[in-house]
């Protein structure tokens, strides 16, 4: 009985060393982020520079109010290109996506690599307290599959 018990003890201290990795431990939380009435111009030359392929938009006190991306300036390059219209009058206002899916920190990165395939989203931001707080991408995903080999990702 007491070796029983002992076995259990030992299993559960297993099951602690095995403790999932976080989507906090591999967001991004230094992020480039837009505004607004900033023009999609602005917005193509720091995608362009910072070779990001999107961000979030926020207002003045850090809270989330869009995303823009690379597929959404297309968007609006064509558009004034069709109607002839002036590409530096477009704001990120008019072309972010406003529907924005977040998603926890403390999520399990396992879960989050699945929610990236159920919604073949490229990124999601993280919000704590209404504030965006970081943001996590399918290449930080793989970032954590690349630390964990040989520990418990790869041997089950």
């Amino acid at each position: 009985m007491g070796i029983m018990s002992f076995q259990g003890a030992r299993s559960k201290t297993k099951k602690q060393d095995e403790t999932p990795i976080k989507v906090s431990d591999y967001m991004t939380r230094d992020l480039i982020t837009f505004t607004p009435n900033q023009s999609v111009m602005e917005v193509i030359e720091a995608l362009v520079k910072h070779k990001i392929s999107g961000g979030p938009v926020v207002d003045h006190s850090n809270k989330l109010l869009g995303i823009i991306s690379e597929g959404d300036c297309i968007k609006q390059l064509n558009e004034s290109r069709y109607y002839n219209m002036p590409i530096d009058d477009a704001t990120v206002e008019k072309f972010m996506v406003k529907d924005v899916e977040t998603i926890d920190g403390n999520l399990n990165i396992f879960d989050a690599a699945n929610k990236f395939l159920q919604t073949k989203r490229r990124r999601f931001p993280i919000i704590e307290d209404g504030k965006l707080v970081g943001q996590i991408s399918q290449k930080d995903v793989m970032k954590a599959a690349l630390k964990m080999k040989g520990q418990n990702w790869y041997g089950k």
